[in-house]
Formats: structure tokens, sequence, C-alpha cells
């Protein structure tokens, strides 16, 4: 595949543009360190590492130009950046690497900053002017990973040599965009912004470093929609922004307004969605009108980059493949997706729940909540804003432990661990509602999810139908799962919340050969047939859309990954599998909850 010279480079995140930054991708040195020595050893302070890397990817991948497939504990990185002293004249000079995997270390002009980050999917933001000088500089960057230790969340990461059913390639070290930017002394650290549909307003909490006054413009199609100021000499400053023209974010019309935040003489472009969401009555509303969720699970892998897009078009086109097939948003899986993509969700109206890579990590004790609440609060602030997102979501199917490890001990979920990462975000972000965790087990949530592989249209019809015959849910997982047998739970049983299928599906279809379907693998068995696809895909379909207790589903999935081969399109060049006229017409019929 032909790439540009500097690879993915486009400003990383559209919601927070400064206009004094520079791009990093591209050509670094690299090195693997399988011992974790390297710092005993001395590479901080060495002039150069023994190969190279393209970032912003993944040394596992191909496009990285390394393809290491094995385990790596360890990997470091080196770069020479050029500043002037015009760049350092009442200045300062942030460095971000946008994710990570897993512990970020970082050392300038072979000093360590005493900086150091947990968390493969978070953005990483350093104040690197103490260290910095002008003329040449180098930074170094170190990334220990072990997702064998169970200890850190590492998503759809294989913890076996090979990829397997529902796992695939690692991802160790740098696999978002490195940048950095240069900003006066007085500068805005970070806003959330919260839309007020109702009252046509935008209330922005902004935290600032220095003293100055705080202004923010709204526009809308170049127009100036308005505008507020505060003097401010605290550490944060709140405006409340009165607008002058109404346009709301809909599905498909994104509508959005840009923004201009001023401090001193710091300034930050930005943009923001005016739309309203709640749950009642069992329903979802989007600006007042009651809308079915139709979402498709998307993994967001790539062949040649994993899970780096090897461009921002393949990002657009995983969201308008989505829409081709009659889907009016996803749930981002298992990652936390980078913000590029969040932006065109943003600008297509493409809804999206944001997840964690929760699964690899044992949430048996509470000390999961000291290594997966800050990670998972990071990517809470860093999305808060983004329109498109409507639902949290920061476990996926709590199993107990030996689920994924049949090595490890047979144990149950601590309940106590998803009570509090739930209460935490709601404490956070009370304005969405949040998942406690995507299909069990569930402990205190504001939607109760179910996941049902269940091929069989009738009986998943039939199971589903009792929400409005008796007032029951079915649910696969009414007792806990255990590896050596099943055993009666504590956990929550459905106490009237709304409900969402939130995955279904995932039919394979046998038109391999024999010796690819050895190597491929689907949920329960595959249609023989094109016809026999569409039907089952239909009954099942219509059996949620019909539920009127029923206010949205997630079809497994948007795409094959490696060996899981039950996508819509292909995984090399997302081509679809299917008549999408036929999935569409079945995904877009009006669904009994809606208006």
């Amino acid at each position: 595949m032909a790439i540009c010279p500097i690879p993915r480079p486009e400003h990383p995140n559209p919601q927070w543009q400064r206009k004094h930054w520079k791009n990093l991708n591209g050509t670094w040195e690299f090195e693997i360190d399988h011992s974790c020595s390297g710092e005993e050893r001395g590479l901080p302070e060495e002039k150069h590492l023994c190969g190279t890397i393209t970032v912003p990817f993944c040394p596992e991948s191909k496009l990285s130009g390394v393809e290491h497939k094995d385990f790596m504990n360890c990997v470091w990185y080196k770069k020479e950046i050029l500043l002037t002293e015009a760049d350092l004249q009442g200045s300062r000079i942030l460095f971000h690497i946008g994710a990570c995997d897993y512990e970020t270390k970082v050392w300038i002009n072979g000093h360590s900053t005493g900086f150091s980050h947990k968390g493969g999917y978070t953005p990483i933001d350093l104040d690197i002017t103490p260290w910095v000088q002008p003329g040449s500089n180098q930074i170094t960057v170190a990334a220990y990973d072990d997702i064998r230790s169970f200890k850190q969340p590492g998503g759809k990461q294989s913890a076996r040599y090979d990829s397997y059913r529902a796992y695939y390639t690692r991802t160790t070290g740098i696999w978002q965009t490195v940048w950095y930017e240069i900003v006066p002394e007085s500068y805005i650290r970070y806003a959330r912004l919260t839309p007020d549909l109702e009252n046509g307003t935008l209330s922005i909490d902004a935290e600032l470093a220095g003293t100055g006054d705080f202004t923010a413009e709204a526009y809308y199609e170049g127009r100036l929609v308005g505008s507020a100021t505060k003097k401010q000499k605290s550490v944060t400053a709140q405006l409340e922004l009165p607008l002058s023209e109404i346009h709301p974010w809909e599905l498909g019309k994104g509508r959005l307004y840009d923004l201009v935040l001023k401090f001193a003489q710091d300034e930050v472009k930005s943009y923001f969605g005016l739309r309203s969401i709640r749950l009642e009555g069992g329903k979802f509303y989007l600006n007042g009108k009651s809308v079915f969720q139709r979402l498709i699970l998307d993994q967001g892998y790539y062949p040649e980059g994993i899970i780096t897009a090897p461009t921002e078009e393949d990002l657009i086109r995983d969201i308008q493949c989505g829409m081709a097939a009659g889907f009016n948003g996803a749930r981002m899986h298992q990652k936390v997706f980078e913000p590029r993509y969040l932006y065109h969700a943003d600008r297509l109206g493409y809804m999206v729940w944001g997840e964690y890579g929760s699964w690899s990590m044992d949430i048996t004790t509470l000390d999961a909540v000291a290594i997966f609440l800050p990670q998972w609060l990071e990517s809470v602030r860093r999305d808060y804003s983004h329109p498109a997102l409507i639902t949290w979501c920061p476990f996926n199917e709590t199993w107990d432990t030996c689920h994924h490890f049949p090595e490890s001990q047979s144990v149950e979920q601590n309940n106590d661990v998803v009570r509090l990462i739930y209460e935490q975000t709601k404490l956070l972000d009370p304005t969405r509602p949040c998942v406690d965790t995507s299909g069990n087990y569930h402990v205190k949530t504001d939607i109760y999810d179910v996941h049902d592989y269940e091929q069989d249209p009738a009986i998943f019809k039939a199971n589903y139908d009792k929400l409005v015959t008796e007032a029951t849910l079915w649910d696969r997982h009414h007792l806990r799962w255990r590896y050596n047998g099943r055993t009666e739970g504590t956990r929550q049983t459905w106490q009237g919340e709304p409900v969402h299928v939130s995955e279904y599906g995932g039919i394979g279809i046998q038109v391999e050969t024999d010796a690819q379907r050895k190597k491929s693998w689907s949920y329960g068995n595959a249609a023989r047939s094109f016809e026999e696809f569409y039907a089952r895909y239909k009954g099942l379909t219509d059996a949620l859309l019909d539920n009127p207790k029923i206010f949205g589903f997630c079809y497994t999935q948007l795409t094959d990954v490696e060996q899981e081969k039950n996508g819509l399109f292909t995984y090399e060049g997302r081509v679809p599998k299917f008549d999408l006229a036929i999935l569409s017409a079945i995904n877009r019929r009006k669904a009994a909850c809606e208006e």
C-alpha cells in the first residue's frame, strides 16, 4: 500500500487544534528490548538505537516496517526535533502521543522527565519545556508491555502466540499520532463542552494555566452566532454561551458549530454539536424524539495497520460502510478509537458507544480499580465533548477471569469493581447513560443490555417476546458462569431498565473452501447459502425491531477480523460480502418503539 512520506499527516484531534504544531510521524529509531534492561544499559543516553520504525504503526504491523509478531516486553523509540530560539521565547513545548501500549516513559536529551503513563488507549501529554534547548533535541520513548500479566487492559489482543477465535494480533508501543505544540505561557489546558439544545446554549468548563481574558466564539457556516468573555485569574473558567441560531445535531446531519477559544495569547479551534439525549420509559430519545439505535459492532482493526487506520480515509470508509448497510451508529468495541474517527462520526451524524479495551484484565479484586479507573476516566475526559458519543461502556462481558485464561484461578468478578467504575463515570459525566458492563454481569447500570448469539430466529423471538407477554427479560446468563461449571451468582437481575441487545447475529456463511473454514471462526452454525443468511438475518433483526420493549441492537459485526469471519464486509478492502440494499431495507424499517 502506498502511503505519503509522513503517514497520517492530518491533525490528530480536530476538536483541539492550535496553529503552531508539528506532526512527528514517520521514521523513528527503534529497538526491541526483550529483557527490559534498556534503562540499565543506558539506552536513554545512547545516541542511536539499532533499527527503525514507521510511527504511528505498532511494530507488529506491516506498515511499521518491523512486523515482529512475537511478544515484546519493551520497545524503544528515538527522534530528533529542531527548535529555534523563537520557538522557546516566552513559549512552552507540549509533547503528545495519541496512544502508546502500555506503560510509557519519556526522556529528553538523555534526561529523565520523571514521567510515566499507564494505559494503552489514552493520550500522553507532557510539558517538555524544562528539558529542551534551541537546536537539536532528542526524544526517547520506552513502552513496557505484558499482556499476559492479567494486570493491564488489553482489549482483543491475543495472550497466546497466535490469534484465535475473537482474539487478534497484539499491539505494542506507539499506535497513534505523535506531535508537539508550541503554546504561550498562559494557555488553555482543557475544555469540556456541554450542549443545551432546549435553551440554545453551550456550557464551557475550561482548565487554564496563567491569567488573562477567556473568550469563546461560536460560528455556524462562517456566521458568528454567539460570543462570551470572562476575566480569569483562576485555574478554571466557566462560560455560558448563548446561540442566536439553533441547528440540531441529528442522525445523518452533523450540523457542527465551529468554536474558537481564546485565553491571553492562546487560541484553540474546536467544534461542537447541539443535541439532547435521555432515557425514559424504556426508550432512547434524541432531541426529544424516540430513536431506535441500529448499531454495528466495529472492532477498528486493519490488515496492515492492526488497530491503526492506514489513512484518514479508512476511518471515514468504516463509518460510510455502516451507514450504507442501514445502521445509524456503531459500538466502538474493545478499544478507545482515535479522536479523528469521532470527528467524522460527529460530522456525519453517526451515534457511537464509547468503550474501553477491558478484556485480559483480572477484575476479581479491588486492586483492579487502581489500575482501570484512571485509564477509563482519561478516556471519558478526552471524549466528553463529542456529540456522536451517546453511551459510556467501560467493560465488556466481565466473565470470571478463567473464561479468557483457563490456566488462571477460577474466581468470580468483584462486583464492587464494576459498581465503582459505573459510579465514577456518572460523577464525571452525568449527561450520558452508562452501561456498567456490556452483556454480563450487570451490577449497577442505566441500560440492561444482553448479548445473544442464538441463531434460530423463532427461538430468539420467543425469548424476547417475554418482555411483552410476561414482563420478564430472558437472559442467557441468568446464572453466573464459571469455567468449572455453573453456580448461583450475586449479580443483579433485570429491574425494569431500558433494554438493548448489544450483540447478536455474528452469522458466518459457508462460501470458503474446506481449508479456509478450518482457519475461520464465527458464532453458531454458518449459513449454507446467501438465501439462508438473509432469512436468518431478517428473522433475528425483525424480532428486535418489532419488540416495543427494546430500544436498540448492535449486530456483530462490521468487518471480518483476521480469523473471525462474521463481518458484513471483508477485512481486506472493506468489500461488501452481501447485498447492501437488502441489509439496509431490513435494518432501516420503522421500529415498534419509534414515533
